[in-house]
């Protein structure tokens, strides 16, 4: 008996073998003779059978007692099985029980959201969230790979400060000491410093934002990779941009293929932005988009569409319901998959039908100045399939550190990219000022306390140079590469409005 443990990713060096594998019981069923155990081990999972001739009393007795998620290690001969996942199976000679599962919460039946995310720390075990957090961690290495392979620096910017980045409404406070606190929203005046130092650094850390709402985009706590480089213009931080988020999505569909297939995602988009070189438009482009009769032709022929569609696919769900009870298990398991399919059309058709007149009002109402909202990015990158880049926004509605247009005082020098399929802003970025003295006139217009930013001041004095940097927010990316509808399922455990548990 082998007592060398494998993983199931490593199957394929183990075939015509003995393996020992350790892990837990995903699923289980039964035959006369025959026990099939799904089993997961954090790397993938593998079919183990138990065949009663093969083994003794004890370990089938021990096969046949399995509950789900109970925790066992499992010995047997891998063989090759082109129906598997992974493309092998195993047949069991030895199994032992480290621990019975008593009344595994989460079964293989639809449960509600609130359920699932009072039982995050159990949901991250499924086949879903399994996938999720591999491309995560993909994502993660990949943004990694991008900029140390360009000579950046990572460095790391403090997560208590004493002054904002964003703007105070959204600040989390805390008592530091008998001293007023925040928990950072942002890395990058710190990365400011550190670019001036190092030339070219990134940052990658937790931020925080106070932010009352509950839209699928939110999240409380969440996870920003910040480059800043020293000598950057607007032009080539967007070209710096573009690069690092084609790398990222070229690597995740090179390596993650069969992580997106478990997510049924459709890669169409990813396709098409795994090479940079993503439009370009200008704020005032985008604000002629939305208010013009084009946008009004689409959201009525929008509406038009999904009127049609809802009463069709409710006809279908009914019909096939019927079929259901008399169906035999094989297309059971189709019209199973099919009504999941029509119930989630339906839910989305249900939203847009919501949506669309508040889109409506929003884009043909918009006037110059005016900031983008979430409505207005959906309705943007609706007219492009990759990713693309508005700039060139008012000054008056960007942060005080940002560059204005030389040519336009009304302009500042800063990028949005905008995902695609609705997903919105996903790095927002631009040139920061290098005037000392600019720098002075806007703290005192936005009445910010000039002591805070002392030392940020003295970026100015002494050897100030332009530059530019970006924040790309992981979740929201990850959101995006993977199709999920809300960014609670990005993050191993969400913190929302209202969600501190677990």
């Amino acid at each position: 008996m082998s007592t060398k443990t494998t993983y199931i990713n490593e199957l394929e060096k183990f075939e015509n073998q003995q393996a020992t594998l350790k892990g837990w019981v995903y699923n289980k069923r039964e035959g006369k003779s025959l026990v099939f155990i799904i089993l997961r081990d954090g790397t993938g999972t593998c079919q183990c059978i138990v065949n009663q001739q093969d083994v003794n009393e004890s370990v089938w007795n021990a096969a046949t007692s399995l509950t789900q998620e109970s925790s066992i290690i499992i010995t047997g001969k891998v063989v090759e099985d082109e129906r598997s996942a992974n493309g092998y199976e195993m047949h069991v000679s030895d199994l032992q029980v480290v621990q019975i599962a008593q009344d595994y919460p989460i079964t293989p039946k639809d449960h509600g959201i609130e359920f699932l995310m009072e039982n995050r720390h159990l949901w991250l075990r499924s086949q879903r969230q399994w996938a999720i957090m591999r491309v995560r961690n993909e994502i993660i290495y990949a943004i990694h790979k991008f900029f140390q392979d360009r000579g950046f620096i990572q460095m790391d910017a403090p997560i208590f400060t004493g002054n904002a980045v964003e703007g105070t409404s959204t600040l989390f406070e805390t008592n530091y000491f008998d001293e007023k606190a925040y928990l950072t929203q942002s890395g990058q005046l710190y990365g400011e410093a550190m670019a001036m130092a190092h030339g070219k650094i990134y940052t990658f850390g937790p931020t925080f934002r106070a932010e009352k709402s509950k839209t699928r985009r939110h999240l409380t706590e969440f996870w920003m990779i910040e480059p800043e480089v020293a000598f950057n213009d607007l032009d080539m931080n967007m070209s710096l941009a573009e690069e690092m988020m084609a790398f990222v999505i070229d690597r995740v569909l090179t390596r993650r293929v069969a992580e997106l297939a478990m997510l049924d995602r459709d890669t169409t988009y990813l396709e098409k932005a795994r090479k940079h070189g993503y439009p370009r438009i200008t704020y005032t482009e985008a604000i002629d988009i939305l208010t013009s009769d084009k946008m009004r032709l689409l959201l009525e022929e929008m509406e038009t569409t999904r009127r049609e569609e809802e009463p069709v696919l409710k006809t279908e769900m009914a019909e096939i319901e019927k079929e259901h009870g008399q169906a035999k298990k094989g297309r059971k398991l189709q019209i199973e998959k099919r009504l999941k399919e029509i119930r989630a059309r339906l839910d989305e058709i249900e939203e847009d039908l919501r949506n669309i007149p508040v889109w409506r009002k929003s884009a043909l109402e918009k006037q110059w100045g005016d900031d983008l909202g979430g409505s207005d990015e959906t309705l943007l990158t609706m007219q492009f399939d990759t990713p693309i880049m508005v700039y060139g926004y008012p000054a008056e509605i960007k942060a005080f550190y940002m560059k204005r247009d030389p040519q336009n005082d009304k302009v500042a020098l800063g990028v949005d990219m905008l995902a695609p399929e609705g997903y919105g802003e996903i790095i927002g970025g631009g040139q920061r000022e290098e005037s000392l003295q600019v720098l002075l006139d806007r703290i005192e217009e936005h009445q910010l306390p000039v002591e805070a930013f002392k030392w940020y001041l003295d970026l100015r004095k002494f050897g100030s140079v332009p530059h530019s940097g970006f924040g790309l927010g992981l979740e929201r990316t990850v959101a995006w590469i993977c199709g999920l509808k809300h960014v609670r399922e990005t993050i191993p455990f969400p913190r929302m409005l209202g969600r501190l548990y677990p």
